[in-house]
């Protein structure tokens, strides 16, 4: 009986340590894959690897980005697609990145990590925010003092549409014009993405708008989102469409010209738009896609005008208090339902080039998205 029991506990025994092994292995893998590090996702960008046009960029893998000290990692849901982005990378932009780089100036996402010392954000924070460049991509690091968180209720489409558009046409009208209620503003380009915002926020201002462009549908659209009155005026000017061009701008303006004039288009249209100017007007110079134009300067001192540049980017980096204004008032205006983005497009982030080219041809109506899905 001895023996008998002597066995069966000696063969417990032997059960028990096999399953105390097992366990400790299991329990060893389990560590093991607990400090094994996650295999890191590849973060995705559209680069520019030589200057030239949409058709240079390259849709790339490269590993993903740590956030340094003050910055945030943000998964890019969407991005803005704007003129500049055409220009940048052809090394015609007044900033140059070294290269390889993404194009991409403004963009809105989910904080995915904080850098050292970052304080005020959380993880899944939605934000939007002006990067330059690098945009075109699945994921960027932003200085956190550069980001804007915005609300749920605006849709990651709206909020990559939103900084630069806005942004530019409300420091031109707000800060450079001084646009004030019943006063005429004259908009040309007026279809574009700045175009468009400067006819809401015109009309949010109080004045009188007036949107020059080029095609009969441009035209419809501008007097859909605001517009008071629309002019077509022709592609190629000779110089009698240029003085016919002057006229009907003073026409429509409805007393000796126009307060203030917003060009984003330059070229052969400025001279007759500050032809047409009122005296003591504003001519906002804000891009020229057309050309940069030659000025006669008797006609500053004729009409007693100004001319004032507006470069906003250099302004939001010069003066961040007016700039974070600026965008609360601005978030405002959206929550009221006063201005909206006008996206004509939304396309995959894999599809920029397209979109590049449709912003150089000037086919866009409003603002071009690009999602990532």
């Amino acid at each position: 009986m001895a023996v008998s029991q002597c066995r069966i506990t000696f063969r417990y025994a032997i059960d028990n340590a096999a399953e105390q092994q097992k366990t400790l292995r299991n329990f060893r893998k389990h560590q093991v894959a607990v400090a094994r590090p996650r295999r890191a996702k590849t973060m995705k960008s559209m680069l520019s690897t030589t200057p030239g046009g949409p058709e240079t960029l390259v849709w790339s893998e490269q590993p993903d980005l740590t956030p340094g000290k003050g910055e945030l990692l943000v998964e890019i849901r969407a991005a803005g697609v704007n003129f500049p982005d055409t220009l940048i990378i052809r090394d015609l932009y007044q900033m140059k990145p070294p290269r390889p780089f993404a194009p991409g100036g403004e963009i809105s996402g989910v904080v995915i990590a904080l850098g050292e010392g970052v304080s005020g954000y959380e993880i899944g924070d939605r934000v939007l925010a002006l990067t330059g460049h690098g945009g075109f991509a699945t994921q960027i690091c932003v200085a956190a003092n550069q980001a804007v968180r915005f609300p749920k209720e605006m849709p990651f489409e709206d909020a990559a549409g939103f900084v630069f558009t806005y942004g530019t046409s409300y420091h031109a009208l707000k800060d450079r014009a001084q646009l004030k209620p019943g006063e005429t503003l004259l908009i040309l380009g007026a279809a574009g993405g700045v175009g468009a915002a400067a006819i809401e926020l015109g009309k949010s201002m109080g004045a009188k708008v007036i949107a020059a462009v080029s095609t009969a549908e441009k035209a419809a659209f501008c007097a859909e989102i605001g517009a008071d009155e629309t002019l077509v005026y022709n592609r190629d000017m000779s110089g009698e469409d240029q003085k016919e061009f002057s006229k009907n701008i003073k026409e429509l303006s409805g007393k000796s010209g126009v307060d203030v004039v917003y060009d984003a288009v330059g070229g052969m249209y400025a001279e007759p738009a500050l032809r047409a100017m009122a005296w003591l007007g504003r001519y906002l110079v804000v891009g020229f896609p057309a050309g940069i134009p030659e000025i006669p300067l008797n006609l500053p001192l004729l009409k007693g005008c100004d001319i004032r540049g507006v470069f906003w980017g250099a302004s939001v980096f010069r003066d961040p208090k007016g700039h974070a204004e600026n965008m609360a008032e601005l978030q405002a205006l959206y929550g009221s339902g006063k201005i909206k983005p006008q996206i004509c497009e939304v396309l995959p982030m894999t599809d920029a080039s397209l979109a590049l080219e449709m912003m150089q041809d000037r086919r866009v109506m409003g603002k071009v998205i690009l999602i990532n899905s």
